[in-house]
């Protein structure tokens, strides 16, 4: 399988991480004038899909290309409620921009196929007769490379397949590439029949506006993504905040206190804290009895947040997951999914975000021990399964910190629980209580009646490889913050 390090057009970094050493494309708009030479062959990329990452993809890319002779054509069902968004987007029928998907499939040497999970499922054969052999495809995701899996099918072999996959929600790619930045990305070659896959997938990501972009597979990609979603980047942190809430009125707290320790402290000073400094800055920020507790709230959650991810990741990985989300996708049709933000507990929260000052909270020690403890579990699962370690520091870390923690922080978890892609809402839904079970009845029962410190819990926190790999994944983090005012 070809390697992004034998590129032919862009110079890649060698880092050491962990065990093992890895390669980076540093560089952002500095790069843009070698698009051309990268997309060797390509005079259309197709976006297919205008939901979450098509609007953001499909305008940095034609921001990017902007001069060369590269055309990017966006590609809608007919009568597509989306149409309009993309026709104020400036893509349009009149200028050649616009058409009907399989249309823009059929003419296009790039096809970037960012529609929804389910319909991936759904009409991978039709798009797959559709793509010119010898054209390239391009994944956001590597769901369709599980779905397949999971179906005994394989990839057409007449094609390139390459993988771009932005860490972070399509807002926070346009924001930040609007702002002068761009969002870090991960990239995978799938197949490459050609030899010119490795650059069109990097160029791509220089299209984008990656500042950062590291390697990984489609596999590893897709395994990783689904279970950090049902894990901290939105799973785990929706059930988290939930028992934490109800654990902080049983102990006396206002409504407003509650919120405040738990989601607030997350999606603020603690997320702050390790985007700035790591994981291990938020312990030091503690006083001696807030240590204390840290150490008390992370020994008795670790092992009981390990259990549900591990077997997170054993659905995820054998498809069991994925079978899952097709079958109630398909139910959705019928029965679309409830919000959550109508409960007493995110009612309370706008108001505590209507009402916030600019001083900062002070870090609630147990809900950094449960948080950190959680976060902490997950990475060790990932390790454990061989994933990459920038892939573990970008996709359970530093994307939750630096990208989703601020988007709950301005909007509220309910709203994001309520308003992410249909795979994410359907897995927070089924995981998210799993993990508020665990915590309620298992860790904060022995948080309460016999707090001890499991001394190899917490020296595996202390003494973890991951601090030194996150420190240096932190080094390529983009150069702005990502501004969250729609």
């Amino acid at each position: 399988m070809a390697k992004i390090k034998d590129s032919n057009v862009f110079e890649l970094e060698p880092i050491k991480l962990g065990e093992n050493e890895e390669y980076v494309l540093r560089g952002g708009r500095e790069l843009l004038p070698k698009l051309p030479q990268a997309f060797d062959g390509i005079k259309q990329i197709g976006v297919i899909g205008w939901s979450a990452q098509g609007p953001a993809q499909a305008q940095n890319l034609r921001e990017s290309l902007e001069g060369s002779d590269i055309n990017v054509v966006v590609g809608l069902r007919e009568g597509s409620k989306s149409i309009p968004s993309a026709e104020a987007a400036g893509f349009t029928r009149e200028n050649g921009t616009l058409g009907e998907m399989f249309d823009v499939i059929k003419t296009s040497d790039l096809t970037l196929l960012l529609i929804a999970d389910a319909a991936l499922a759904d009409l991978h054969d039709e798009i797959f007769a559709a793509m010119k052999p010898g054209s390239t495809l391009g994944l956001s995701h590597g769901f369709l490379i599980g779905h397949l899996e999971s179906q005994g099918k394989k990839l057409p072999d007449n094609i390139n397949v390459i993988g771009v996959c932005p860490k972070g929600m399509g807002r926070s790619v346009r924001r930040l590439y609007e702002q002068g930045s761009g969002i870090n990305a991960s990239v995978a070659i799938e197949q490459d029949i050609n030899g010119k896959a490795v650059d069109y997938a990097l160029g791509w990501a220089v299209g984008l506006g990656s500042p950062a972009t590291f390697e990984t597979t489609l596999t590893s990609e897709y395994t990783s993504d689904i279970f950090g979603e049902r894990g901290i980047l939105l799973g785990a942190v929706h059930g988290i905040v939930e028992t934490l809430y109800r654990y902080f009125i049983s102990k006396g707290a206002t409504p407003e206190e509650a919120f405040r320790d738990s989601v607030e402290v997350i999606t603020g000073p603690i997320s702050k804290t390790i985007s700035r400094d790591g994981l291990k800055a938020v312990y030091e920020k503690l006083d001696d009895r807030g240590k204390m507790q840290f150490r008390h709230a992370y020994s008795a959650s670790y092992r009981p947040a390990y259990s549900v991810l591990t077997e997170i990741y054993d659905e995820v990985a054998s498809g069991t997951e994925i079978r899952s989300i097709i079958m109630s996708s398909n139910r959705l049709v019928k029965q679309p999914m409830g919000k959550i933000e109508g409960s007493s507990m995110w009612q309370v929260g706008e108001k505590v975000r209507a009402a916030r000052t600019d001083e900062e909270l002070p870090i609630n020690p147990i809900t950094a021990g449960v948080y950190l403890a959680t976060m902490m579990a997950q990475v060790d699962v990932l390790k454990e399964h061989g994933h990459p370690y920038s892939e573990i520091a970008n996709e359970s870390i530093i994307e939750a910190v630096d990208s989703l923690n601020p988007y709950m922080h301005a909007k509220g978890v309910a709203h994001m629980v309520d308003n992410c892609s249909t795979t994410a809402r359907l897995g927070t839904r089924k995981w998210g209580p799993r993990f508020d079970h665990v915590l309620m009845h298992e860790a904060l029962p022995d948080l309460d009646q016999r707090p001890i410190t499991d001394e190899e819990v917490i020296e595996n926190f202390f003494t973890s490889d991951i601090h030194d790999a996150l420190a240096i994944c932190a080094t390529y983090r983009p150069p702005i913050d990502i501004a969250v005012t729609d």
